[in-house]
């Protein structure tokens, strides 16, 4: 006599339950929404990137740090496309907003200007994997009067890439590690912490404060 079969759902419930408290934060659907809320905050005026947040989850699963990456997309075209038509019906206010922002100055929208006029749209995809703020582009591109649906097809690219790219790096780096952490939520934070300052530091220095 066979014994009864649990239903898939079943199952899940009781992996779920094994988790530890960390894991279950970033497999669950909390994680998805914090990236999605930070990608669109990102995307106007915050000026920490939403990488730190998917290297967090990427440390405990790269599958969940996948879909947050896709979260985290999906804010930042929502935010950018905002502040994209923003810009376009108020282009000194679209500017005047930068230069309240943290690490940006009027340097680097000189820069990203001279980008655009050379570069066009591939500026935009260029310009937030070197870690030029991709809100910079949005009120360029929206004080030009440029085409909304084509500078949110380009930001697909130039958003998401890096995302993966700092999430898979960050898995690979948990997993050399793990030896010394044994996977522990509190270290593995901890050494991202240590990565993020490092590398906040370096940026606040070399574009300001």
């Amino acid at each position: 006599m066979t014994s009864p079969r649990l239903p898939e759902n079943s199952f899940r419930v009781v992996e779920r339950a094994r988790l530890s408290h960390p894991d279950k934060l970033a497999t669950g659907s909390a994680a998805l929404a914090a990236a999605f809320a930070w990608g669109f905050a990102e995307a106007i005026f915050f000026f920490i990137v939403p990488d730190v947040l998917l290297t967090m989850i990427a440390t405990r699963s790269l599958r969940s740090a996948i879909k947050a990456t896709i979260a985290a997309l999906a804010g930042a075209l929502v935010g950018g496309g905002l502040l994209t038509a923003f810009a376009h019906g108020s282009p000194d206010a679209g500017r005047a907003l930068l230069l309240h922002i943290p690490g940006i100055n009027a340097h680097l929208l000189e820069r990203v200007m001279g980008q655009v006029d050379e570069r066009g749209l591939l500026a935009v995809l260029l310009g937030p994997l070197k870690g030029i703020p991709y809100k910079i582009y949005a009120v360029e591109w929206g004080r030009r009067g440029g085409g909304l649906f084509a500078f949110l097809l380009i930001s697909i690219p130039a958003r998401w890439v890096r995302f993966a790219l700092v999430a898979v790096i960050a898995r690979a780096v948990a997993r050399l590690i793990e030896p010394l952490t044994r996977h522990r939520a509190g270290i593995e934070g901890l050494v991202l912490a240590i990565i993020w300052t490092a590398f906040y530091i370096f940026y606040f220095a070399r574009f300001g404060w």
